[in-house]
């Protein structure tokens, strides 16, 4: 963290503890985000003719903050958490969503999808449906395909919940581009999509999410031992800091510079901010004809006729 950039220790809303490093310029009025959050869910929900949500339920401090927003938004009986553990998963990840739906009391599902992975990559020396290639797969690719085959589920499971498909990323991953491309970053919605991963932990901590999950190393638990910050080699409130003079208040380098950012990790942060775009965006449509959807052709989500009987 650069020179100047004194930071304060969360202390969880009324909960006094020494939750989680909570850079002072990144402070938000936590109350006030979570009413805005869950009006926001409430409105996205009716305007879509959908009174039900369901959301994949890792463990882990985001998906566990979204479940809370949503059973708050339109009551616990009308959101499903769906866990989704391979074989190499934590079993503390298993522990701490069921601890989420327990507080919570709403419903829950486990779909192991340990069988749908190995079918394609194989297991034990065995090829699966992929072929010999794909069992050489290194780790990450894996990683992506589980969280792919995770989204796949939740959205079969959507069908008899009759519910939409709620977003559990946060802001600091979507910039840097740590999320997988019609994997975790498919939603019909995202609640959290504008938190900061230390302003994730501020609002969690306000709503009571366990303390447990709030403490605990951010993890996507694509494999044994694999953390975020490890993996990716950075803090999260240094980073956070960083994007927030970065893409917020639109600092220059040579602003950054004197604020006592490294030069090389401003670099690294904006070429990671700037080779992720695509993930961001919809896919762009080659223009044809007269009207063309997601270019000329646009109606927001509240179309007159689009809600459902």
């Amino acid at each position: 963290m650069g020179p100047g950039a004194a930071s304060e220790l969360g202390d969880g809303g009324d909960r006094r503890g020494r939750l989680f490093e909570l850079p002072p310029e990144l402070a938000i009025d936590a109350d006030v985000a979570r009413r805005v959050m869950v009006g926001f869910i409430r409105n996205q929900l009716r305007q879509a003719g959908f009174s039900r949500g369901l959301l994949g339920l890792s463990g882990g401090i985001d998906s566990a903050l979204v479940a809370f927003l949503v059973a708050e938004a339109v009551g616990p009986e009308s959101l499903l958490c769906v866990l989704m553990p391979y074989r190499t998963s934590s079993p503390e990840s298993v522990d701490h969503a069921r601890l989420v739906i327990d507080r919570l009391g709403c419903a829950g599902d486990l779909v192991d999808i340990s069988p749908i992975v190995d079918g394609y990559f194989g297991r034990d020396g065995e090829a699966g449906a992929g072929g010999a290639e794909a069992h050489e797969a290194a780790s990450l690719r894996r990683g992506n395909f589980m969280a792919r085959t995770r989204m796949c589920v939740l959205y079969d499971r959507s069908v008899p919940w009759g519910g939409l498909v709620v977003g559990t990323g946060n802001k600091t991953e979507a910039l840097i581009g740590y999320s997988t491309l019609f994997g975790d970053s498919a939603c019909a919605f995202n609640p959290i999509g504008d938190l900061y991963k230390s302003q994730v932990r501020q609002v969690a901590a306000a709503m009571e999410v366990p303390e447990e999950i709030i403490r605990k190393a951010p993890s996507a638990d694509l494999w044994p031992g694999q953390t975020d910050e490890v993996e990716a080699g950075f803090s999260y409130p240094e980073l956070d800091r960083l994007l927030f003079w970065m893409i917020d208040k639109r600092r220059t380098d040579e602003e950054l510079l004197a604020m006592g950012f490294p030069e090389a990790e401003i670099a690294r942060v904006k070429r990671l901010v700037a080779v992720s775009e695509f993930k961001r965006q919809v896919p762009p449509v080659a223009k044809l004809g007269p009207r063309t959807t997601g270019v000329d052709y646009l109606y927001p989500r509240r179309r007159p006729g689009s809600a459902r009987p």
